[in-house]
């Protein structure tokens, strides 16, 4: 159960229109918003930021979503880890890339492009950081340097969003739970801290 109790959306009336977003992207509000919106100031630009680095731009959005699950299984979020699984599928990435994500250096699944992606996630998302001139080398070859930077920036962003959720244990949504208590179980997730009161057991 959550540390802080989420502001009730009913309290937060100037938001519906970032809101309805969030339900149109993701098929409902995350949890971590209503935590978020003790401080709306704080949520009105976290809104912002992640608009601008997680929505259209020169990347593939389900690749961005699957670079954020790298670097958050290497955080250890479970939180981030089952939103952005079912996420990356929501913006065409199929189910068995997502389950099979954590081994992509091996997958035929994916492509150079992707792997050269996800091992600066993976890398990246160390304390400290382990990316090295080879990671851009690798980039190079098939990104830009606009698109590195957009992939960086996710990478970023999910550092702050992992220690939130993970600091605060956010309740996981349904949707997202039982996502990856079906698709990620095997590779060993379970919710742990943001696990729902109301849930009793992962399903």
């Amino acid at each position: 159960m959550g540390h802080v109790r989420p502001v009730e959306r009913s309290q937060l009336d100037n938001f519906e229109k970032l809101f309805g977003r969030f339900e149109r992207a993701m098929g409902y509000v995350p949890n971590s918003l209503f935590v978020m919106g003790h401080r709306p100031d704080l949520l009105e630009a976290f809104a912002r930021l992640v608009g601008v680095i997680t929505g259209p731009g020169a990347v593939d959005q389900g690749l961005k979503q699957l670079v954020a699950l790298v670097a958050s299984g290497v955080s250890g979020c479970r939180y981030c880890q089952a939103h952005t699984a079912s996420l990356a599928t929501n913006y065409g990435v199929e189910v068995d890339r997502v389950a099979e994500v954590w081994e992509f250096d091996q997958s035929d699944l994916f492509s150079d492009a992707e792997r050269s992606a996800l091992r600066l996630a993976r890398d990246a998302a160390q304390q400290p950081s382990q990316a090295s001139p080879a990671h851009f080398a690798a980039l190079s070859e098939h990104f830009d340097e606009a698109q590195i930077i957009e992939i960086v920036a996710v990478i970023s962003l999910f550092g702050f969003l992992n220690r939130w959720n993970d600091t605060l244990a956010t309740d996981l949504e349904d949707e997202p739970l039982e996502f990856a208590s079906r698709h990620l179980g095997q590779a060993g997730w379970e919710p742990g801290r943001h696990r729902p009161e109301r849930a009793g057991a992962t399903p």
